[in-house]
């Protein structure tokens, strides 16, 4: 998707009007198909109303096979309570994830996918507003990057597959991506990360990603990823309505990868490891087994009551090794427990930890990106 800023309104492009009411729909005005949305009746709207405005533009254009739309960005400042270059950037990320379709298995129809290519911003456009769109367009773009390594099938998406990919999103990016193989983590004693892929035929792999962009007295932070590629449960196999999702138990992993290339892409200063732990966890005669007791890198023992809670032992782990870097912060990501789900739905992704501050600051930085967190008791 391109974002144009223009000086006036293109004429053959869908022109996107922000007005009062609750009622957003596609019309046509002189010969001119225009995108209706609605405010609702209030005054300015907060962050959560644009993220969803955002969308809904896209989302409409796309339905009414509207490829280029134009709007006029002093509209927005006048209708919500965000400064300029946020609002910029808030827009630009939420056009970029609501215009995403997973299309890569599908057979392009006659008339061509229904994406919206252009965006035409008119209004005294600063370059603050600019970077801004910019800024958003990076992020949104990753975090469809994360989407695509997701929705691969298990298939197509083994650990030395995640860790090529891994490669690949830093090549020509101040990010040195290494590997670590079998023979390799064998020789850290990674019990834990062996011993759960014990009984796939992929092997697994340890991916770690270095981006050292702040002073190299700063201790970095720490990012790990889980990285199941496929999760059937193991010999506790799963049903097959609880199995059929399982190629996305690496969500952790893409969600880690493509946090490291936007750090490079924006050029944060600062010090950012990845760790992603890659494994499959398959049934077979070679698999680990209910009443197992694992040696972890930590050198403590471990005992295996179900072989469904392999993200925990395998990002066990990653845990000990992130504290060669003398980490100040660690965060792991992880598809770790269905509970999670249960609890919070599709609106909020759980959080733990035992720091009130840290989880004051994670919510508060949900706000600020439209992906919200939810603490739950550790």
């Amino acid at each position: 998707m391109k974002i144009i800023f223009s000086d006036k309104k293109p004429g053959d492009a869908a022109l996107v009007i922000l007005r009062k009411g609750h009622e957003s729909v596609v019309a046509v005005q002189g010969g001119r198909k225009v995108i209706y949305i609605g405010l609702g009746n209030g005054g300015k709207l907060n962050r959560r109303k644009l993220v969803i405005l955002a969308r809904k533009i896209i989302v409409l254009a796309k339905s009414s096979k509207i490829s280029r739309i134009t709007l006029d960005f002093k509209d927005f400042v006048k209708n919500f309570e965000v400064a300029e270059k946020e609002l910029a950037e808030i827009l630009a990320v939420n056009f970029e994830m609501a215009n995403f379709e997973f299309v890569k298995y599908k057979s392009r129809p006659r008339d061509g996918w229904n994406f919206v290519k252009e965006i035409f911003v008119f209004g005294k456009i600063t370059p603050e507003i600019k970077n801004g769109f910019k800024k958003g367009q990076i992020v949104g773009g990753e975090v469809n990057a994360c989407r695509v390594l997701a929705n691969t099938p298990g298939g197509e998406m083994t650990p030395a597959v995640l860790a090529d990919a891994a490669k690949l999103a830093v090549k020509n990016l101040p990010v040195k991506a290494s590997v670590l193989s079998k023979k390799e983590m064998e020789g850290l004693k990674m019990g834990g990360v062996l011993g759960v892929a014990k009984g796939a035929k992929e092997e697994s792999k340890f991916i770690i990603m270095e981006y050292m962009a702040g002073s190299p007295k700063d201790k970095p932070v720490v990012l790990i990823g889980k990285g199941v590629t496929f999760d059937t449960g193991g010999l506790n196999i799963k049903t097959g309505e609880g199995m059929y999702e399982m190629h996305m138990d690496m969500s952790g992993a893409s969600a880690v990868i493509h946090a490291i290339v936007v750090a490079a892409k924006l050029k944060i200063a600062k010090n950012i490891i990845g760790l992603i732990p890659a494994v499959e966890n398959m049934p077979s005669n070679e698999s680990f087994r209910p009443g197992d007791i694992f040696r972890m890198m930590s050198g403590r023992t471990v005992e295996i009551i179900n072989t469904d809670a392999e993200g925990r032992i395998i990002l066990a782990d990653a845990l000990t090794y992130a504290r060669k870097y003398r980490p100040r912060l660690i965060v792991d990501v992880a598809t770790l427990t269905g509970a999670a789900l249960a609890a919070l739905g599709q609106r909020a992704s759980a959080i733990f930890s035992k720091d009130d501050n840290l989880l004051k600051l994670f919510q508060e930085l949900g706000e600020e990106s439209g992906d919200y967190v939810w603490p739950l008791p550790l």
